[in-house]
């Protein structure tokens, strides 16, 4: 029975999410029980993905994505995969008709950092940027509104913004492990070597931005993801605060976080705004 094997696949995505990150598991919880399997299997995948390009040093890594896109592909046209978390992430993909087209422009994000080191200009900052984030923003906005192409149609551009801001907080927070173990720099505006304090603003204030636009998509999602969501906008809003607050030469040295005990007064505070209908 496949279902046995189903529920199997189900369960290492939301391993891989748990063992992954604390704060994109708690959000995930926020969500309905009826849409959270779900999100496990989109985070399952990506992370996957992501760690063939920046974990297995110790490996052919064009080897492990050429077969992993492959397999993907057979997984994608069979409805089936061996590969227990490329079943589930199908079996999502299926359920809520997320476009291929989306896949596509995830994997070739994914396959740019097995070769480039540098994004020079802004139009490849940006290409990067909706491969690697934006793109998996909407998937989970298939599964928010439901196959309700109308409501995906009408909160695309805040989803799309909504990634780039965490992906941006991301590179911000990374900078040290990107330039020092994977050799690349992501922002086409940054000299790591000569990192000033309006250079480091220049790059808040466009995170900011998406951040706004996000937040206008949150409160407009449906009751099911709206929590979820906003947890993890809170939590990337609090270590976009944080970044703003350290100076240039400790964001190169070190990993900027925000520690458990900020996380769970962050998520006592979600919820009563929630509850209070004031996000």
């Amino acid at each position: 029975m496949k279902s046995i094997f189903d529920n199997v696949s189900f369960a290492c995505a939301r391993i891989i999410t748990r063992a992954y990150s604390t704060s994109f598991s708690t959000a995930v919880k926020m969500l309905a029980p009826s849409i959270r399997q779900d999100i496990y299997n989109i985070y399952g995948f990506v992370r996957l993905a992501d760690e063939i390009v920046d974990s297995f040093h110790d490996y052919n890594k064009e080897i492990l994505f050429a077969r992993f896109e492959q397999d993907l592909e057979n997984a994608l046209t069979d409805g089936i995969s061996l590969n227990p978390v490329l079943n589930g992430f199908q079996h999502t993909v299926k359920k809520y008709e997320i476009p291929h087209h989306l896949i596509d422009a995830f994997m070739k994000s994914m396959k740019q950092d097995l070769v480039k080191k540098d994004y020079t200009s802004f139009a490849e900052y940006n290409e990067y940027i909706y491969g690697s984030a934006d793109v998996v923003g909407l998937m989970c906005l298939k599964v928010f509104v439901n196959k309700n192409d109308a409501r995906y149609e009408e909160l695309k551009p805040s989803a799309m913004r909504l990634g780039s801001a965490f992906q941006k907080v991301n590179f911000l927070r990374d900078l040290k492990a990107d330039t020092e173990e994977l050799d690349r720099s992501y922002f086409p505006s940054l000299n790591l070597n000569d990192m000033t304090d309006a250079t480091k603003q220049a790059i808040i204030n466009e995170i900011e931005a998406d951040l706004a636009a996000g937040y206008a998509g949150i409160v407009q999602l449906p009751k099911e993801a709206r929590f979820g969501v906003y947890t993890a906008y809170v939590y990337y809003r609090k270590l976009l605060t944080k970044l703003k607050n350290t100076p240039p030469l400790e964001i190169k040295n070190r990993r900027i976080r925000v520690p458990d005990y900020q996380k769970i007064t962050l998520l006592a505070r979600c919820y009563v705004n929630y509850r209070l209908n004031i996000l």
